[in-house]
């Protein structure tokens, strides 16, 4: 079977990728515009994607195709009811970035709240050195203890940081997709009404698309701290941005934009300089370890497809027409 590899610069060039090869023919390329899709794709049989767009009109081309694994959890860069007519195979990976992206959350809101990067700022600049007093405590910054955490979806990913969370005392309330015994569930509203710290760990659907907006933005606690690491169109930017500027949000850490790479049009250029706001470049799931793990979960995809299996298939799923 001939398999591509459409954009392996998104998976980092540390990466093996030798290990497809046992299925046949193997490419592997860099990165992949949509000049060259068509080309690269029209005798495939399994693609492995991680960001581009495949829908029905560049798929139509791709008469051989069999398979589609997409090497993250979220599939929205794939047009699974155009799959699903053609009888093409897609399959993502699950719960293999759990603790890097956990990791990534908690590590934003600590530094959020403890103001972490001004400290640092203020040491580099040499105005610590040439202050004569031992120590500096502006901004002034609370502990984490004993705050509430509102987390917003409850997979792995939000299950592993309100565990995380939790063990430092914080209170957990959570929004999930369906109530979960054990945990303080509350609506959108009332978990926006009554945490210090909010994060993101949602899909992109219909129904999240957007749903972090202006109204819920404002029923949130002057000061509240806002993370997102799920997908940059699950919230309004520009009230986020809007909401940071009038001092509504007071931390604000993103990984995720509703464009990427983020472009010159974000609203979030507006803020890039500013005191307490974290942009990372959509890494949060992107640790060594986790990128293994999701090279070797694509591998047993690919390998239980070819045997006839149905693992981590996403065209099958009740949802699918």
């Amino acid at each position: 079977m001939k398999t591509v590899i459409l954009d392996a610069k998104t998976l980092g060039a540390d990466m093996e990728f030798s290990q497809f090869e046992k299925f046949g023919e193997l490419r592997v390329y860099q990165t992949t515009s949509q000049l060259q899709l068509e080309e690269r794709i029209k005798d495939a049989e399994i693609i492995i994607v991680n960001k581009i767009l495949l829908n029905e009109s560049n798929l139509a081309c791709a008469k051989k195709l069999k398979l589609i694994c997409v090497t993250a959890t979220g599939y929205d860069n794939v047009d699974i009811n155009y799959c699903w007519r053609k009888e093409i195979g897609v399959c993502n990976v699950r719960g293999y970035s759990t603790d890097s992206v956990a990791q990534l959350t908690v590590s934003m809101a600590l530094s959020l709240m403890t103001h972490l990067g001004e400290f640092d700022k203020y040491v580099k600049s040499g105005r610590y050195a040439i202050s004569g007093v031992q120590n500096h405590l502006k901004p002034y910054f609370n502990e984490i203890s004993g705050k509430t955490w509102g987390i917003i979806g409850l997979g792995n990913i939000g299950g592993q940081v309100a565990r995380i969370a939790g063990a430092m005392g914080v209170n957990i309330v959570v929004n999930p997709h369906k109530k979960i015994e054990g945990y303080n569930c509350m609506s959108l509203d009332e978990l926006c009404a009554v945490s210090d710290i909010i994060s993101v760990h949602v899909p992109l659907t219909a129904e999240t698309r957007g749903m972090i907006n202006e109204k819920h933005i404002a029923e949130m606690k002057d000061g509240v701290i806002f993370i997102n690491v799920s997908r940059g169109a699950v919230a309004d930017e520009e009230a986020l941005v809007a909401a940071f500027e009038n001092g509504k949000i007071g931390g604000l850490g993103i990984d995720v934009y509703s464009e990427e790479p983020m472009t010159t049009r974000s609203p979030y250029n507006r803020i890039l300089d500013k005191n307490n706001v974290i942009f990372t470049p959509h890494m949060a799931w992107g640790a060594y370890e986790a990128r293994v793990r999701c090279m070797d979960e694509i591998f047993k995809n690919i390998d239980t497809f070819i045997m006839g299996g149905k693992r981590n298939r996403v065209d099958l799923s009740k949802n699918t027409p």
